[in-house]
């Protein structure tokens, strides 16, 4: 009796642990799950991409004449307009040209009057046979020589003139002026490596983005040719590189017609109001495109998980959790999946946790939780 009882009680202990396991790992009767059922609705989607700014206009001023900078008549970062002077280049040697072309351009005249008067006096002196045939066509050719010597004086006269001009560097356009890395006394050419000062006329922008090769066929698709999809597509949104979104929308008003070989992909172009000035020539931001579709069918990320790179869902069948592949659109929201195949309208799809349910799981609504 002695030796039976301490076995009674290790046989207890062993049937009491047993039991306890079988308990813990016994199936919850009353586990509820999110439910989501299909239905046709509308959705805006957005796609992002990375953008590069340049004001309508970017112009590199550099001299046409080469000499010394007397004078900066700018200041740096400063708005110009136009056909302002901008810089002046020492213009005593271009001034003294200038006045030599029109020095020899009086000679020329003076010449070519004389030839004239020589000319017209041979003539009358050829007619009384006091002279030749050859000096008559002697003073005809002086006097050829003589106006195309005019011709080349006033010919160098407009290009000292132009010369002089050129001491005068002008705006050629509106616009915002770049920093300057040049200071007065500093020797200039037409061949300096840096511009005198850049010139961008920011009162529009255009920001240039790459779109896929891809994204390209699936737009001409929408809306039936690249013309088509300039005119119809929506304004797009700017986010500047702070994060906040540019106040004015833009428009899509180029699209390249080629593919780059490198990478793939088409060069877009957008343009943007900027009376403001906030955006510069240089900048950066990302072009936000929206799509709109409607009659499309939106589920919840939640109700899916992925295998070998493809996309589930649990379809509720029969009261029971059935794997279902389907296919989803490229843009999505962040929180959605647009389904192209793989689901009905008015099937009925577990919302969340798909990827902890197993084939065959037997699925009860939430919205059955109260009833039994």
């Amino acid at each position: 009796m002695k030796h039976f009882l301490p076995t009674f009680l290790v046989l207890c202990g062993l049937l009491a642990t047993a039991c306890n396991e079988g308990t813990q790992s016994a199936p919850k009767e009353d586990t509820y799950y999110e439910t989501f059922t299909v239905e046709l609705t509308d959705r805006t989607l957005t796609t992002g991409y990375s953008a590069a700014i340049s004001g309508v206009q970017t112009v590199e001023i550099r001299p046409q004449v080469g000499g010394m900078i007397t004078d900066i008549l700018i200041e740096e970062g400063e708005s110009v307009k136009k056909g302002q002077v901008l810089f002046i280049i020492d213009q005593t040697p271009y001034k003294a040209a200038y006045e030599i072309a029109i020095a020899n351009v009086k000679s020329a005249e003076a010449n070519l009057s004389t030839a004239q008067l020589i000319l017209e006096s041979n003539k009358g002196l050829f007619e009384q046979d006091v002279i030749s045939e050859f000096d008559l066509m002697t003073a005809q050719n002086n006097l050829t020589e003589a106006e195309a010597r005019l011709a080349l004086c006033k010919a160098e006269e407009v290009n000292a003139s132009n010369n002089l001009s050129y001491t005068e560097v002008r705006s050629p356009v509106n616009g915002v002026a770049s920093m300057i890395p040049y200071r007065v006394g500093a020797l200039v050419s037409s061949s300096i490596a840096q511009p005198l000062v850049t010139v961008s006329d920011d009162s529009r922008v255009y920001a240039y983005f790459s779109m896929a090769e891809n994204q390209m066929l699936d737009m001409i698709k929408q809306y039936g040719s690249l013309d088509s999809a300039m005119r119809q597509m929506p304004e797009v949104e700017l986010v500047m590189s702070n994060g906040d979104v540019y106040e004015h929308t833009g428009k899509i008003n180029a699209i390249s017609g080629t593919i780059s070989e490198s990478t793939g992909a088409v060069s877009i172009r957008a343009v943007f109001n900027n009376r403001n000035h906030l955006l510069r020539n240089g900048g950066s931001g990302t072009i936000i495109i929206p799509t709109t579709l409607t009659g499309c069918k939106a589920i919840p990320q939640t109700a899916t998980y992925e295998l070998q790179d493809r996309i589930f869902v649990y379809k509720v069948v029969d009261g029971k959790a059935s794997a279902t592949e389907i296919q989803v659109a490229p843009q999505n929201n962040g929180k959605e999946y647009i389904v192209v195949s793989g689901l009905e309208v008015g099937d009925v799809i577990v919302a969340e946790g798909a990827g902890l349910i197993k084939e065959g799981t037997v699925i009860k609504s939430k919205s059955m939780e109260g009833q039994e």
